[in-house]
């Protein structure tokens, strides 16, 4: 294929498909599978998941790594032996442990990612198929509609009423058309109306284009390239970030005074160098990013099974911190399975007309599907109506400015004249109508009868009806149709919806409300069918704000009535993502479910966008969370497992950080006193190893209860007290330690060593039991894992000093009946005074709930 970088928009259409060697039946499969092999997956990304190889390369990228193996390298170049031995195996064994984690994390998130993929429809071998977006290669003719993401850069080769959200691209905020045609070379991206590009979206109508560019050399991806730019970080990945890189500097410091204290006691300088080496390793985070991307993906992984999928890992924390949910009616309240119950003519009579002409309008209609029509059609097929002796003239799509649809046909047996058919909203179809259908005649559309229809309108919302108005105006024919033909209408009558509430909708909103989450239903619907399915649901009828009351709200009066606002209704979509956003500014996490084209504005805009497996491409894409059903109960679940998941991340950092911050106190205040070191290098090399592995098993722990109820939001403040209280608490029982084997035993440097190992390994596992949870110990059952991870572990621990060849390996040595009783009841104190800790914070200091810190946008996904 000869595929140029040429300005394929100032190209003929049928040249250019020859150069791509395609043509009207698309590609053949063999040649797509060749091209994809050619120029790659479809995906401006640099690449998808990390192979095993440069995964297990990276585990030695560290600086604390490359620390311990300069270490290695230095026993090595003096001899010794055994010394550079232990160091490099546990560096190998730790590194191990930590890539088998994260690539059994990635490989389950690259599975959900595959769930989660959109696909494209192309035609290829002469017919329409339907393939993964990732495969689009040039040459493909995609088929394009409302609500799809435009997959690859292209020439439109054939379109109606389309029009292409280009926001991403050129800052346009309004939707601009796309036609058939060829360009100027220089013309600027804004200024190619014929041509497509990657990241845009389709508004309305429907297109043909062929596929010229994809993947990194489309302008989406030249810019991604260029700019080198990552996505800005959520507040979690930021405060766990922020956090670590604090751990490490504090480390820093105190390793280099220990390191100099060393040296000004006179003592061996390798061995102080070793030792400063294996206790930067021992004081840091290290295994705070694998431990985070395991216990996310494994939340990941258990809310997929539950119907709930997580397209961005960090947004477990968002929808775990999320207060108020913003969600339409339809589908998620509601079964979401629209039935025509009623057409009834301006009189309020039922009339076959009414619903011949609603079967034409929504049989011919090519824009956006949509239940409604599809129930107007099933509807009108039940009773026997076909498009027999019918043409579609033309069409005027659906935008949500009109809120109105018009299809204009030709009937046989009226030559030379049209018919304009338009449904719609009823506000919007009566504006542009001037008389009314009498049976016999039209009259005069008066106050009267505007009046008398608006009251029919009324009845039917509040009998819970959804209600769409009918209109209809005969002219001469002529071959084309715009916008200025919505005018001088006869208004034909009113078609009437039924969409029952979920049995499960008023159990599952106090549910999400027992979990303390408030639910708001923001919908285009009237304010009368939306507050009688409030009633049935439980929320406020009452308690609701207009779109047209809120169009004459200033800011500051919206920031102060949406958090008391129960209902939004007859909302315009910009409206959406301004109530997110007031919401948002009175200091609540706001998720949004949606699943329209007019709804990923407000989905960009909120803590957690969640959208449903059906749902158009630019709101599945816009959304951090997929439902596999449209149901608040698939979301509660979703909450629930969003917010064990992230109980489960802060235990780890939180346990984590005060045990190092403890060691980092207990190091500085005992070296310039002890006559040798308080450990041996690689003896807290082996005491960091063991106690990592019962870490792992967190993400699997066990969740209480109360922990659940509550939304759950970042805390580092929180983390700062309770790293530097239970910190504390482990040094002054450290300092205890020295004392006892100086003071009582007298201990020698081996006993010394042996001792400590014992007590600071033992106390690390048991405050992981102790501080998984805010209860007592006792009243919390732990997970299995995390439970026999660490009774092997100390099992081990005691073991140790005792075999003989790895008590010498690690030069301890057995001890006493004396000291196994200090050992053992320094730790029973300590879990003690750790219990006595954990209630006095738990009741006193924790619970500060800092002020909500508004942030940037994350990104345009």
């Amino acid at each position: 294929m000869n595929h140029s970088d040429a300005a394929y928009w100032s190209e003929d259409a049928a040249s250019l498909s020859a150069t791509l060697g395609s043509g009207p039946a698309g590609l053949s499969s063999p040649e797509a599978a060749e091209r994809l092999v050619t120029f790659g997956e479809n995906t401006a990304e640099e690449g998808a998941r990390l192979s095993g190889l440069r995964l297990l390369l990276r585990q030695f990228e560290s600086p604390l790594v490359l620390i311990l193996v300069f270490a290695a390298a230095l026993s090595l170049a003096l001899r010794e032996w055994s010394e550079a031995i232990i160091i490099l195996a546990i560096v190998l064994g730790s590194s191990l442990l930590s890539f088998f984690q994260e690539y059994r994390a990635s490989g389950a998130i690259e599975q959900l990612r595959r769930r989660l993929e959109l696909t494209a429809r192309v035609r290829r071998d002469g017919a329409e198929q339907t393939v993964p977006l990732r495969t689009i290669v040039p040459g493909d003719v995609v088929l394009l509609s409302a609500g799809n993401l435009i997959p690859a850069d292209g020439l439109v080769l054939e379109a109606e009423d389309f029009l292409v959200s280009e926001a991403t691209m050129t800052g346009e905020s309004f939707p601009v058309e796309k036609r058939p045609g060829v360009v100027a070379p220089e013309s600027p991206i804004a200024a190619r109306s014929n041509a497509v590009f990657l990241g845009s979206s389709v508004r309305s109508g429907t297109a043909t284009v062929l596929a010229v560019h994809t993947g990194r050399r489309t302008e989406f991806g030249a810019i991604a390239a260029h700019l080198r730019a990552r996505a800005p970080d959520s507040d979690f990945v930021r405060g766990v970030r922020h956090f670590g890189g604090l751990l490490i500097r504090v480390m820093v410091l105190i390793v280099l005074f220990v390191l100099t204290m060393n040296v000004l006691l006179a003592r061996p300088a390798i061995e102080s160098v070793l030792f400063a080496a294996a206790l930067a390793v021992g004081l840091s985070p290290e295994l705070l990013p694998a431990i985070v991307s395991v216990t996310l993906s494994a939340g990941a992984q258990a809310m997929s099974r539950r119907g709930v999928l997580v397209h961005r890992l960090d947004a477990i924390e968002d929808l775990g911190g999320m207060e108020i949910l913003c969600t339409d009616k339809t589908g998620t309240l509601t079964e979401g399975t629209m039935e025509l119950r009623q057409t009834v003519d301006a009189a309020g009579e039922p009339s076959a007309e009414v619903r011949r002409l609603a079967f034409l309008n929504a049989t011919f209609e090519t824009g956006i599907g949509n239940p409604l029509d599809a129930a107007i059609a099933a509807a009108g097929q039940a009773a026997g109506l076909t498009t027999g002796g019918v043409t579609k003239i033309d069409e005027i799509p659906y935008d949500f400015a009109r809120r109105r649809l018009t299809i204009v046909v030709a009937e046989s047996e009226r030559p030379g004249r049209h018919l304009i058919i338009t449904k719609g909203a009823f506000p919007e179809v009566l504006a542009i109508c001037t008389s009314v259908d009498a049976g016999d005649a039209q009259v005069p559309l008066d106050e009267g009868h505007r009046a008398k229809l608006a009251t029919a309108f009324e009845t039917a919302g509040r009998d819970g009806f959804r209600v769409l108005a009918l209109a209809s105006r005969d002219v001469e024919a002529r071959p084309a149709y715009g916008h200025a033909d919505e005018q001088g209408m006869c208004f034909r009558g009113l078609l009437l919806f039924h969409d029952p509430p979920k049995a499960d909708a008023a159990s599952a909103i106090r549910d999400l409300a027992a979990l303390g989450i408030r639910t708001k239903v923001i919908s285009g619907d009237n304010r009368y069918v939306t507050g009688h399915l409030a009633r049935t649901v439980g929320l406020d009828p009452a308690s609701m704000l207009t779109g047209e009351q809120l169009a004459a709200l200033r800011d500051e009066a919206l920031w102060h009535l949406a958090p008391r606002t129960d209902l939004f209704v007859e909302i315009d979509p910009q409206q959406k993502e301004r109530i997110v956003r007031a919401l948002q500014r009175m200091g609540h996490s706001v998720g949004y479910l949606g699943d329209g084209i007019n709804d990923a504005p407000a989905l960009h805009a909120a803590d957690v966008g969640i959208s449903v497996a059906g749902a158009v491409d630019v709101a599945r894409e816009s959304a951090d969370i997929i439902l596999l059903t449209p149901s608040l109960d698939s979301l509660r679940a979703g909450v629930e497992d969003g917010r064990r998941t992230f109980a489960n991340t802060l235990k780890y950092i939180s346990i984590t950080t005060s045990a190092n911050f403890g060691n980092m106190v207990s190091m500085a205040l005992a070296t310039p006193f002890l006559p040798f070191l308080p450990l041996a290098a690689k003896q807290i090399l082996l005491n960091n190893f063991l106690s990592d592995i019962p870490s792992i098993a967190i993400s699997a722990d066990n969740v209480d209860a109360e922990r659940i109820r509550q939304p759950q939001r970042w805390d580092i403040q929180e983390i700062q007290r309770f790293m530097v209280i239970f910190g504390l608490v482990s040094s002054a029982f450290d300092l205890l330690t020295f004392a006892a084997l100086l003071l009582v035993f007298h201990a020698g440097e081996a006993s010394f060593q042996t001792t400590w190992f014992l007590i600071s390994l033992l106390t690390e596992l048991a405050v992981v039991l102790l501080l998984r949870t805010r209860r007592p110990a006792w009243r919390s059952v732990p997970g299995p894992i995390l439970l026999w991870s660490t009774v092997v572990v100390a099992a081990a621990t005691l073991a140790i000093p005792f075999l003989g060849p790895a008590s010498a390996l690690f030069a301890f040595v057995p001890l006493s009946a004396a000291e196994l009783v200090a050992v053992g009841g320094i730790l029973a104190g300590y879990m003690a005074a750790t219990e006595i800790a954990k209630a006095w914070f738990y009741r006193s200091v924790a619970g500060h709930r800092p002020p909500r810190r508004r942030r940037p946008r994350r990104r345009q996904k």
